[in-house]
């Protein structure tokens, strides 16, 4: 889904107890506080209760799974902060999250030269995996598709299934999954006989964006564009609504539950990217092991589905490598194939990317988000 100097007031937590003798140290980054809280929380959970799970049943190589885990408070200076400490300090064999394209790129440096995995849980931009010369980041690897993928499918959903002759956008200029997503989707639609009638930006940290929305609106658009994340997109749809804009709205893996908070019923007619539905079966028990657990409904459920999935995909490599020393981990997970996970089957590409993984489009309606379509472009 984000500059630098700080004291270092990040947090440890142990999302594990501390087990005596030989543990596997898993280190995890969650955006705990921050604009992005809400997918942070949902994140730490689903990690929990994987672990719990995987020590219940004598853990990885006869070793208990320890995790530390710390808050980067969805800000890029924290995120590098805590990714040297678990690389340096706390000597982890990986880390884990978080879903934020602009926080995983801050922090791949130190990964790479610390020789540590990382497995992001939902950053979706592809210099997450990939540099700016197109070289592969060796130590660097996802569990979800890219925003490529995802501008491809919103695309062809705005212009073949919504009938969208004109679209606009209103993104957030400061993130780089906002700006990708944007950019990417321009390219499809474009493509598929679509135009783009405004294009407006705002942000991170905006809250008004009525002077954006009041250009928009005068251009008639068939169809608005929110590629954005965290709490300025409920705010965004909230304002399209009040101020007239009645089309459907789309956007990408932004949404969350916690958005019919801020927007009430404006969500209703807008469309979102899933990387999962909700109604899948293979899905139901895992839901109710959260409510458990958390004591709540799981909202943001793509997170909760990537990062319970990320520690059993890592769990995979470690037992594949019969260790884990970091680097040997790392070309195990290089090698991902065919691998059997709670919401999809696994199989790396040659840029630490999933392979030909479906998308979802989600639709808002009555409180909620719903299936409505399956994309494979």
């Amino acid at each position: 889904m984000r500059k630098f100097m700080i004291s270092l007031l990040l947090v440890m937590m142990l999302v594990t107890p501390v087990f005596a003798g030989n543990t596997i140290k898993v280190g995890e980054i969650a955006t705990v506080t921050g604009d992005f809280a809400a997918y942070g929380v949902a994140e730490v959970e689903s990690v929990k209760m994987a672990v719990k799970e995987i020590n219940a049943k004598g853990g990885i190589l006869g070793k208990k799974v320890e995790v530390v885990m710390y808050d980067c408070r969805t800000r890029n200076e924290d995120m590098v902060n805590a990714a040297r400490r678990l690389v340096q300090q706390d000597k982890v064999c990986a880390v884990i999250g978080p879903s934020g394209s602009g926080l995983c790129i801050a922090a791949s440096p130190v990964f790479n030269s610390g020789k540590v995995p990382h497995l992001g849980t939902l950053p979706t931009n592809p210099k997450v995996t990939v540099d700016e010369k197109g070289k592969v980041r060796p130590y660097n690897f996802r569990i979800c598709f890219l925003d490529p993928y995802q501008g491809k499918v919103l695309a062809i959903f705005a212009g073949k299934d919504l009938k969208a002759k004109k679209a606009a956008i209103l993104y957030d200029v400061s993130s780089d999954y906002s700006q990708g997503l944007r950019d990417f989707f321009i390219k499809s639609y474009k493509s598929v006989g679509g135009k783009i009638v405004a294009d407006e930006g705002h942000r991170g940290d905006d809250v008004d964006f009525r002077a954006q929305l009041t250009k928009i609106a005068q251009t008639k658009p068939d169809v608005l564009v929110i590629p954005t994340m965290g709490k300025c997109l409920p705010l965004a749809v909230k304002q399209a609504r009040e101020m007239g804009i009645k089309v459907p709205i789309i956007g990408g893996d932004g949404y969350g539950d916690f958005m019919w908070e801020i927007a009430g019923n404006a969500m209703n007619n807008t469309y979102w990217i899933s990387h999962v539905a909700k109604e899948d079966p293979a899905l139901k028990n895992f839901f109710a092991k959260y409510k458990k657990q958390a004591g709540t409904e799981c909202q943001e459920f793509m997170n909760a589905v990537m990062a319970y999935d990320c520690v059993y995909w890592l769990k995979a490599a470690i037992e594949k490598a019969k260790s884990d020393d970091p680097v040997k981990v790392r070309d195990a997970l290089e090698q991902t194939k065919g691998l059997k996970l709670m919401h999809a089957t696994l199989t790396m590409d040659p840029t630490h990317d999933p392979k030909d993984k479906d998308a979802f489009i989600l639709e808002a309606k009555n409180g909620k988000a719903v299936f409505y379509k399956k994309i494979r472009p």
